[in-house]
């Protein structure tokens, strides 16, 4: 792979390390240099976001440096001078979907010379990705990565004005930087990043090499961007982070996370929620203020990957199924409403058919209101990818019918018991398809369908459930 002076790859090792080092908490780090103000005048762009809600909300911050620089956006890549993809490793497959629509996208090219194509987020991150698409995909002339979103002006400037192929991913621990820019997708719900980075190194997880460590924003800037949400008048805030639980551990904040959803709720934001939570840093100071205060949305998201304990330690996840089944129950018993929904991965190198049982007995006793489930993908550079593996695909993909048919089956008696309730509904938007037909999202986190007059996205109505499925309810506003 020939490289160029200036490029700067990415590098696991580096992106590994962690050092005792202070996190430096940027105020005015972002610039525009004055000659790149107007570069995207009279030029569109389309951004497209692949994986989770952290990669959400960074492409709330691209589109927010796009449209400073005088970018307009549009809906379809066709209408584009600037295809920008925003990408997920969590994966192989999510990977896989993403250079095939860079190959179907090459297209473009013919109608369009002066078209450019970016990609950045988790994948920039990986090394044998990035010299994937140096040799193969010629036609991407922008590859940056998670650390550096402040630089897309300058890198953005090398492309267009200085005609240059533009790599920079930086393998480090990472920055918080607060004066970016952000053009916020949503009206009425918002993402909120109270840290970014992971530091638990689970063994098949690429997520702390991609991000950084764990670095938490000041506590005044988290409730800054609250109040201001709050005062242009949104109704939910999701707090993010890769582990929410560590919050403020980095910056010595006594009551960390806790401290910080209790002040949260004290400025009156109708909805809270947060994702996501590690099972082994979920204190019990964290379930008695969600308890304590009801406009914390009674709905938690806590991974539990495997029943059983020897797979849990290969993990490296740091708790055992009794842990987690002790932590469950405890915040069941405190909230008996609070939904509870999880992550689980199936097919682990050599998972014995005991050691699925374990996680089926565990679905079992859990009855989780949803659940994420996944055959084990291997990243590269991840000490699971090492691993020999005796277990078939056949076997995995067997595992994983009947661990999704072990849970729709709770999932669906949960919804059951919502029958003739009435429940309160964020209202997302009306549907595509039938007149009069609203969805949204109750407090427990359940999508609900309902028929209803007068309704507008955002508002917060009372619907009475009068059907279930496994995934949804369908229910009659209440006037």
């Amino acid at each position: 792979m020939k490289t160029q002076p200036g490029w700067a790859l990415p590098n696991l090792h580096e992106a590994q390390k962690r050092t005792q080092k202070e996190v430096t908490i940027e105020k005015s780090l972002f610039q525009i240099p004055s000659e790149v103000r107007t570069l995207g005048q009279g030029k569109k762009y389309y951004l497209r976001t692949y994986g989770c809600q952290a990669n959400e909300r960074d492409s709330e911050t691209l589109a927010g440096i796009l449209e400073e620089l005088m970018f307009t956006p549009v809906e379809h890549p066709e209408q584009a001078d600037l295809i920008l993809l925003n990408t997920c490793a969590i994966r192989k497959n999510a990977e896989d979907k993403v250079l095939g629509e860079i190959g179907s996208l090459k297209r473009l090219k013919r109608s369009n010379p002066d078209l450019i194509f970016g990609l950045c987020g988790c994948m920039a991150q990986e090394e044998d990705v990035v010299q994937v698409l140096l040799e193969k995909y010629r036609h991407v002339n922008l590859i940056f990565g998670t650390h550096n979103l402040h630089r897309l002006p300058e890198l953005l400037y090398e492309v267009m004005v200085g005609h240059k192929r533009s790599v920079e991913v930086l393998s480090k621990e990472g920055d918080v930087i607060e004066n970016l820019p952000v053009r916020r997708f949503g009206k009425h719900k918002a993402w909120v990043n109270i840290m970014y980075g992971c530091d638990k190194f689970c063994t098949y997880c690429i997520v702390p090499y991609t991000r950084g460590k764990e670095r938490s924003r000041a506590m005044a800037d988290v409730l800054q961007e609250i109040r201001q949400l709050k005062q242009d008048g949104y109704k939910e805030i999701t707090l993010l982070g890769q582990n929410v639980n560590s919050y403020g551990k980095d910056l010595h904040i006594e009551g960390g996370f806790a401290k910080l959803l209790e002040e949260t709720a004290k400025i009156g934001i109708e909805r809270i929620r947060f994702t996501t939570s590690h099972p082994w840093d979920f204190s019990d100071e964290m379930i008695d203020v969600i308890a304590r205060y009801d406009n914390i949305m009674p709905f938690i998201h806590l991974p539990v990957q495997s029943g059983d304990d020897e797979i849990l330690k290969i993990m490296g996840r740091r708790y055992t199924n009794a842990q987690y089944l002790t932590l469950f129950h405890k915040i069941k018993e405190r909230m008996p409403e609070c939904a509870i929904s999880t992550d689980i991965i199936v097919g682990f190198p050599n998972e014995s058919e005991g050691q699925f049982q374990h996680t089926l007995d565990l679905v079992k006793e859990c009855q989780f209101d949803n659940a994420f489930t996944f055959i084990y993908s291997p990243r590269e550079g991840t000490p699971a990818a090492r691993m020999a593996d005796s277990v078939s695909l056949e076997v995995k993909q067997r595992r994983l019918a009947e661990l999704n048919a072990c849970w729709n089956q709770y999932a669906h008696v949960k919804n059951e018991a919502y029958l003739g309730k009435v429940v309160k509904v964020l209202v997302d938007g009306a549907s595509k398809k039938k007149a009069n037909v609203w969805s949204g999202y109750t407090e427990t986190n359940k999508l609900v369908n309902f028929t209803g007059e007068h309704v507008t996205a955002g508002d917060i109505v009372k619907v009475k459930i009068t059907a279930c499925k496994t995934f949804s309810l369908d229910g009659e506003q209440i006037l």
